[in-house]
């Protein structure tokens, strides 16, 4: 594809447009970058304590970046936004690794039910994309008055530490403070641990708890410090003066890892994209029912921003082809026109079958608003062929990202590798949204099914209370529908900034060359015909 340049008309309004949903996504990070705010930064500052961000900056390798994981986590809810932990994915001594790092100034880095799901999604991406995990503990377990939905789903922690040892990937715990009650099973579950003294407490009961468990007197370093762990327990396989040190152990365990990448290498010196980046800023409309040509964006994301089209005259709404990015080779699907008819799905398919072939990744760009609907549309077989494009995406083994850059509602964000079929990466831009349908044809559909009850019941139809009705569900469905609301809930792993979507897709495709790339030699399941 040769470079394009054009640009919509009103580029300018649709750039600002975006640039205040950008604003409105960094307060939010500021929001988790604020930890437990002033007061309990400062006061864990006192004790001579690193922060969660300072402890990760320190174990990665300088002038390395971090994509950090889920930062939105527990967002509009009751928690504070982060959850009370810090995930994501970094380099450690030239070896890619996932992080995770509890944040001791929200409630002593205790956990929450939103903790709990980042940290099971970091475990998710350590084990599917075969890199190291290395955890900087501080927590106290699990938030007590929430244990109700922490406890039992929480043992899925220790299962993965124990299913990504089994694996082969090596797992990495480093101890700077508390580790309590199923806390002090992460050192416990983990392939090498590292403690840092007189600071570093692990323990299933602490003193209190003996106390009334067995009626012994206990203190804490007798029963839990990283020195008697380190001489007596052999539970520390490094005793750290502090925790620069520890962190310095950390990259040190790493670098004796002989860690090799199980995936192709990228082409070397890749070209960048021939076009500005900075344009992705008024790429999408403020309107989602206006369309926009996902080749605008794949010219500023591509290597040279080349991309070999195929079929590009049949089911011209979904664009599909091939293309790379950081060197990396892609198979890129992406929403042209919205909607999914019954050639785009029968392309996809064909298109997502290829890719496997190939051991080719695959990128889905959303901006979809479902499968098409009408009376031609069921007739033509829109059911059969929408579940053929769905078959191939849930069968496919080669991996996926997705990226949400605008609408994605109904069974096309099923088709498009939405959450449920479980792509390595999902990410959105802030002009995403995701529900069953759009908000005014959501209401709709609830004001004709209101209609049509009462006239069957021959009851009159109060015209005002329908008016108040559509716009109450119409706010609601456009609240629930933004991307920090999905991201608060993590439906996606970040949201970001559309300028920076060659950068992000390079790490995670360099992440999934971590792992072999072996696409599915058959074993698509049944396509109806």
């Amino acid at each position: 594809m040769s470079a394009r340049a054009a640009l919509p008309a009103d580029f300018g309004e649709r750039r600002a447009a975006m640039l205040e949903r950008l604003a409105e996504v960094a307060r939010a990070h500021a929001e988790a970058l604020a930890g437990g705010g002033e007061k309990y930064t400062a006061r864990h500052r006192a004790r001579g304590k690193l922060t969660a961000r300072e402890r990760i900056e320190l174990l990665l390798d300088p002038d390395t970046p971090f994509l950090e994981l889920s930062p939105l986590a527990g967002w509009g809810n009751d928690v504070t936004t982060g959850a009370s932990i810090v995930t994501g994915i970094g380099v450690v001594e030239g070896v890619e690794c996932v992080v995770t790092a509890n944040d001791p100034t929200v409630r002593g880095g205790a956990s929450n039910p939103w903790t709990l799901r980042k940290a099971l999604r970091a475990n998710e991406v350590a084990l599917a994309n075969r890199l190291p995990l290395v955890s900087l503990v501080e927590s106290g377990g699990a938030d007590l008055p929430s244990q109700k939905e922490v406890f039992i789903p929480g043992g899925a922690l220790f299962r993965d530490l124990t299913r990504l040892s089994a694996a082969g990937i090596p797992t990495v715990a480093v101890v700077f403070g508390n580790s309590t009650a199923g806390g002090a099973y992460v050192p416990g579950m983990s392939d090498h641990v590292v403690m840092v003294k007189e600071r570093a407490k692990v323990f299933l009961g602490g003193p209190p708890l003996v106390r009334m468990a067995t009626g012994e007197e206990s203190d804490e370093e007798s029963l839990g410090g990283a020195d008697m762990h380190a001489r007596t327990s052999g539970l520390a396989d490094h005793l750290a003066l502090d925790e620069p040190d520890a962190l310095r152990i950390a990259r040190r365990i790493v670098a004796r890892l002989n860690w090799r990448k199980a995936g192709p290498d990228p082409r070397p010196d890749p070209a960048p994209p021939l076009l500005d980046e900075e344009d992705l800023l008024g790429i999408v409309p403020g309107d989602l029912r206006t369309p926009f040509d996902p080749r605008e964006v794949i010219a500023r994301v591509a290597d040279g921003s080349a991309f070999d089209e195929f079929k590009p005259l049949y089911g011209p709404s979904l664009a599909t082809g091939w293309a790379e990015v950081h060197g990396y080779p892609v198979g890129v699907l992406a929403n042209a026109q919205g909607v999914l008819f019954s050639q785009e799905s029968q392309k996809a398919a064909q298109f997502i079958q290829l890719a496997n072939q190939r051991d080719v990744p695959l990128l889905f760009l959303h901006n979809t608003t479902g499968y098409m609907v009408g009376r031609a549309y069921e007739q033509g077989g829109i059911i059969k062929h929408g579940a053929m494009m769905i078959n191939a995406v849930a069968n496919s083994k080669v991996p996926h990202i997705s990226v949400l850059m605008g609408a994605s509602y109904g069974a096309g964000h099923y088709g498009m590798c939405g959450r449920a079929y479980e792509p390595r990466f999902l990410f959105s831009w802030p002009s995403a949204k995701a529900a069953v349908m759009g908000p005014a044809q959501l209401a709709g559909v609830l004001s004709i099914v209101a209609r049509q009850s009462a006239a069957a019941g021959g009851r009159p139809y109060d015209e005002e209370d329908d008016a108040a009705l559509r716009a109450a569900v119409e706010r609601q469905i456009e609240a629930e529908s933004l991307p920090m609301f999905l991201s608060g809930r993590l439906y996606d792993d970040g949201v970001i900034d559309p300028r920076d979507t060659r950068t992000v897709l390079g790490i995670c495709l360099s992440a999934i060359h971590s792992a072999p790339v072996e696409g599915a030699r058959g074993g698509f399941g049944v396509f109806r015909m």
